[in-house]
């Protein structure tokens, strides 16, 4: 049960967004589905995608985990016509949330928006991350090969 009101006008936020939201004992949880799933980006590539993402008006909602390590899982649309893009993120080493996976929700506490839902203009297209992942890593394989000996 969400204990407080501001808990209680999240969840309806979220219902009205269509969202499936699970309580459990860490949190409200988002359910994906056909319509929304999530891509949990780590480090500096997180900090590379956000970028690139921003730069081509992009952004969609950004949950932050604010742990030892940056981790942002971007929520994104389109995930069922994405299959090569999700096998590429997956081999690449990230996780895509999808198919009733639980993703955390901001809590107050160690989880809260990096960008809001009510401050994004939409949720991005799944592709769209993968273009910004597979930007960075472009970038940065030329930066090494420009600072190689």
């Amino acid at each position: 049960m969400f204990p407080t009101t501001v808990a209680a006008q999240q969840l309806r936020d979220y219902s009205d967004r269509g969202w499936t939201v699970t309580e459990t004992s860490t949190g409200p949880h988002l359910v994906t589905d056909d319509r929304i799933a999530a891509v949990e980006l780590t480090g500096h590539l997180a900090a590379t995608v956000r970028r690139y993402l921003r730069a081509n008006n992009l952004s969609g909602p950004v949950i932050e985990i604010r742990d030892a390590h940056r981790r942002e899982i971007h929520l994104v649309v389109g995930a069922a016509k994405a299959v090569r893009a999700i096998g590429m993120l997956r081999g690449l080493g990230m996780t895509v949330h999808t198919d009733g996976a639980t993703v955390p929700l901001p809590d107050g506490r160690s989880i809260g928006w990096g960008i809001a839902p009510a401050e994004a203009r939409w949720i991005p297209p799944l592709v769209a991350i993968s273009a910004g992942v597979s930007a960075a890593r472009t970038t940065a394989r030329a930066h090494l090969r420009t600072v190689a000996c």
